[in-house]
C-alpha cells in the first residue's frame, strides 16, 4: 500500500468515528420549531472535532489556492494544525486569504471564473456550512434542489416530470440567472443572514470570505459584489440569497395570486416555473 493510500484509509476510519451529533441536533430541532428565532451562539459548535471532520470531507485531489497547500501536505501533523486553526478562529486572529482565480471553458465558448480557496479557508468554510445547514435546511423550500443534503439533479428532474405529467400545466418557463454567483449583493446577503444568524462572530467570518477578494495576474482584486464560484461556502450562500428573493416570494404568490395550478423547481440559479395559465 502506498503512502497516499495509507493516508486515505486512515482518514476514512477517523472520519467514521467523527460522525457524531456535535450538539447540532438541537440546533436543527430549534430551527424547525421556531421559524423566526435568531441563533446567537453558534461559534462554539466549531470545535476541533468538527474542523477535523470538515478537513476529511474535502476533496483530497482538489487544486490548491494561493497558499499552494495540498490536502496531503496538510495531513502531516494535521491534528496540531487544526488545533491551532481552531484557536485562531475563536480568538479572532484567523485571516481569510484571497482566492486564486482561474477560468474554465463553457459549452458556448465563454469562460467561467472559478475561485480556488486556500486549504484552511476550505476547512473553516466547510465547518460553518455544516453548522448553518442545520438552520437553513429547516427553512428552505421543498422545490429547491441545488447543493442540498440528500438532493440531486435527478430529484429535480423527477419533480419536473411529475409536475408536467400529473398536474394541469400548459405553460413552462426555463429561467437562468446570468452571472449569479458573481453578482450577489453583499449587503443584502448580510441582511438576509441576520434574520436567522445573531452570532456576530459567524457573520464576521462570512463577511471576511466575501471581502477577501481574489488574485488574478498577480493583482489582488476586492469586488463589491459576488461570491467565488468554487468556494466551499458559496453554494449555501447562493441558496440563502435566492431563498429570500425568489423562493419565499414564489411560495407566497402561488398561494395568494396564482390562478390554477402553479409549481416551480429550482436547482441553484436555474429554475423552471410551470403554470396552468400564462403568468403575467
Amino acid at each position: 500500500m502506498t503512502k497516499r493510500n495509507t493516508i486515505e484509509a486512515a482518514a476514512t476510519r477517523t472520519q467514521g468515528r467523527l460522525f457524531a451529533s456535535y450538539g447540532l441536533y438541537g440546533v436543527r430541532r430549534r430551527a424547525e420549531q421556531f421559524k423566526e428565532e435568531k441563533f446567537t451562539a453558534l461559534l462554539h459548535h466549531i470545535t476541533p472535532l468538527l474542523l477535523k471532520k470538515s478537513y476529511y470531507q474535502l476533496k483530497h485531489d482538489a487544486a490548491y489556492g494561493v497558499d499552494e497547500q495540498t490536502w496531503y501536505e496538510y495531513y502531516e501533523e494535521h491534528h496540531k494544525r487544526i488545533d491551532d486553526l481552531h484557536e485562531r478562529v475563536h480568538k479572532g486572529s484567523y485571516r481569510a486569504q484571497p482566492v486564486r482565480r482561474m477560468y474554465i471553458s463553457k459549452e458556448d465558448g465563454r469562460q467561467r471564473p472559478l475561485g480556488l480557496t486556500s486549504l484552511e479557508d476550505k476547512i473553516v468554510q466547510q465547518a460553518v456550512h455544516i453548522v448553518l445547514s442545520q438552520i437553513y435546511e429547516a427553512d428552505f423550500a421543498n422545490f429547491s434542489y441545488g447543493f442540498r443534503e440528500g438532493r440531486s439533479q435527478h430529484n429535480a428532474l423527477d419533480a419536473l416530470y411529475v409536475g408536467i405529467t400529473q398536474r394541469k400545466i400548459n405553460w413552462v418557463l426555463d429561467a437562468d440567472i446570468q452571472g449569479y454567483f458573481d453578482n450577489i449583493n453583499h449587503e443584502w446577503l448580510m441582511k438576509m443572514l441576520e434574520r436567522r444568524i445573531g452570532d456576530k462572530r459567524i457573520l464576521r467570518l462570512i463577511r471576511k470570505w466575501l471581502k477577501t477578494g481574489y488574485i488574478e495576474d498577480g493583482k489582488r482584486i476586492r469586488p463589491e459584489v459576488g461570491t467565488p464560484q468554487g468556494a466551499v461556502i458559496s453554494p449555501l450562500i447562493a441558496n440563502i440569497f435566492l431563498h429570500y428573493v425568489l423562493d419565499t416570494w414564489a411560495a407566497q404568490w402561488r398561494k395568494g395570486q396564482a390562478k390554477g395550478d402553479m409549481i416551480i423547481v429550482r436547482y441553484a440559479d436555474d429554475c423552471v416555473p410551470r403554470a396552468q395559465r400564462r403568468v403575467t
